[in-house]
């Protein structure tokens, strides 16, 4: 599969999602790049000056969790295309869309910022900021101190780390780079043998993806596993293959203090209306 490739050119792939991931980053290296020549990173971070105040991003995941008897959260995702299903809403418009799902019941928004293979962008991330009282994450491919200063510069109140695409140290850097300007960080790993290194970086905040990076193959048991195994202090966030109320129910009864849902909601005709029902409000 060919860098650079539009995401509709994904659809199909058989190709294993590690191997994707590989290709991803090395697509994120040469943006870096060309980013840290237009903006130089001491410029960037005199820029943060000027940011808007971060909003408490983990704060409101935290707020009475399910093990004290709170709902499961949400996590609502602005994406307008993926991989592996191509272009998912073609009526892609971002600042209503984070609105329709403000109004129906997120605590927080992810917002692709991706372009190569997501059509997202930091432009999304900044109106979507400025329309929406919501805190909002800054979903890409993080590998570098740029990418985390540039996301507080555009207003990301959160970033999302994968561990998947970072070394253990790499990993504790920008943990404590996006602690130190003042976002919070989602910590995600799918690769049980990850663990060590999420907890080790001091994350409080913690997804799990419950798609297999080789089959393609989502199974909302992993996340359950992978719950047990983590801190009780930890917020734990499911990722990937949440579409309906009862597997909403279903995580809540595990325990599970959040859910990050994007493609499910983004591909109905009522994306407040998809929300409403996720969330139980509906019935």
């Amino acid at each position: 599969m060919a860098i650079g490739r539009s995401p509709s050119q994904f659809a199909g792939a058989v190709e294993p999602m590690a191997t994707i991931l590989d290709k991803i980053v090395a697509v994120k290296r040469e943006e870096v790049a060309v980013a840290r020549a237009a903006v130089p990173l001491a410029e960037l971070r005199r820029q943060v000056a000027d940011a808007p105040p971060a909003r408490g991003f983990f704060k409101g995941l935290a707020a009475q969790r399910p093990r004290d008897g709170g709902p499961i959260k949400l996590i609502a995702e602005v994406k307008k295309a993926s991989p592996s299903a191509g272009v998912i809403r073609a009526d892609f418009d971002p600042v209503a869309i984070a609105r329709a799902y403000a109004a129906a019941g997120a605590t927080c928004l992810s917002v692709l910022t991706d372009a190569p293979h997501f059509q997202g962008s930091l432009d999304y991330l900044r109106a979507i900021h400025s329309a929406v009282d919501l805190p909002v994450l800054r979903k890409d491919f993080l590998i570098d101190e740029h990418q985390v200063i540039e996301a507080r510069v555009a207003g990301a109140d959160a970033v999302l780390l994968i561990a998947e695409c970072l070394s253990p140290t790499q990993l504790a850097d920008l943990h404590g780079l996006a602690k130190e300007l003042g976002m919070d960080a989602l910590v995600e790993f799918y690769e049980p043998t990850n663990l060590a290194a999420v907890l080790a970086c001091g994350a409080r905040l913690v997804g799990v993806n419950n798609r297999n990076l080789h089959t393609f193959q989502i199974d909302l048991g992993h996340c359950e596993q992978m719950h047990r195994e983590l801190p009780a202090e930890v917020v734990f966030v499911a990722e990937s293959g949440i579409r309906t109320r009862a597997d909403a129910e279903r995580l809540q009864a595990a325990g599970i203090d959040a859910m990050l849902v994007g493609e499910s909601l983004m591909g109905q005709a009522d994306i407040a209306m998809a929300t409403k029902a996720l969330l139980g409000a509906n019935a």
